[in-house]
């Protein structure tokens, strides 16, 4: 297949593009600066695409956005993140849309956000949207990509949770925490964290990219865990110290608005994916820490 990204230098477009190329693909970057390479295509997200760049591709897979763990949430950033997301899909689904001899399948980013804070209760893709800020920007980042849906294409929202790496995203941020024998867990360590090992989320998305899954699809763990159970196996697995808890009016101190959501139980669980049949390569949080060292 020849597979376009967006999103292409992320923790998780990077995983996902080298993991393509070992298995015979060809991957075509979107690039956001005039290029001659073949195997990019100019872009800018909010701008009109050329329907006939997209020529030859047979699916895209849109990652690109700003990072929502990546600074404080003043009002300027969180309008970046919906920007971003809402901007970028418009732009790859119209020209999608219009594209002649163009590709048939789009696997559009998304996030677990859209549920808001679940508590205790199991929710799966039926499950409806949520309350705050991150809820608001999946339904419109997700509304973005509407017209590839009318055109008749098939468009997988990869609604993905924490993603555990050491070498990006939000939990890159604990790893030197808790090597240091700070960590803790969060507030009441109760909430649940949806959290998939960067392993699991590429092939996951490859996984989309090979099914005829369409709609929304939780890209999470299929074994739900609090926090406090994150913190008990991150403290293992680094064999350091995690008992030092971190209320929450301290991480609302540091992190702002963003914290609420750090607070917020999640108890996501993979429907769409364990009915399909895909097997995790790391279905519990210890097995996803130690992919991730």
């Amino acid at each position: 297949m020849r597979i376009g990204i967006t999103g292409a230098s992320g923790l998780i477009g990077s995983a996902l593009g080298a993991n393509l190329r070992r298995e015979g693909h060809q991957v075509v970057r979107f690039v956001r600066h005039p290029t001659t390479d073949v195997m990019e295509i100019p872009w800018q997200p909010g701008a009109e695409l050329d329907p006939g760049l997209l020529a030859g591709l047979d699916a895209i897979v849109h990652l690109a956005g700003a990072g929502v763990g990546d600074k404080r949430w003043t009002d300027a950033y969180k309008q970046e993140i919906l920007r971003s997301r809402v901007d970028g899909t418009a732009t790859i689904a119209a020209a999608m849309a219009q594209a002649t001899g163009g590709p048939r399948v789009l696997v559009c980013g998304s996030a677990v956000g859209y549920y808001g804070d679940t508590g205790d209760r199991i929710t799966d893709e039926s499950g409806p949207q949520g309350e705050g800020f991150l809820a608001e920007v999946v339904q419109r980042w997700e509304a973005a990509a509407q017209p590839a849906v009318t055109a008749g294409l098939r468009v997988a929202y990869a609604r993905t949770g924490l993603v555990v790496s050491s070498r990006g995203g939000a939990w890159q941020k604990l790893f030197p925490i808790f090597k240091a024998g700070i960590g803790g867990k969060l507030g009441s360590g109760k909430q649940y964290w949806p959290a998939i090992s960067l392993t699991d989320e590429v092939r996951a998305l490859v996984f989309l990219l090979t099914q005829d899954i369409q709609g929304p699809v939780n890209l999470v763990g299929p074994q739900p865990v609090t926090n406090a159970e994150v913190t008990k196996a991150m403290g293992e697995i680094l064999k350091r110290p995690s008992v030092i808890p971190v209320p929450g009016f301290a991480l609302k101190a540091v992190l702002g608005e963003f914290a609420q959501d750090t607070l917020a139980s999640q108890r996501i669980v993979p429907r769409v994916l364990e009915q399909a049949g895909f097997i995790w390569d790391q279905p519990d949080i210890k097995s996803m820490i130690e992919s991730a060292r």
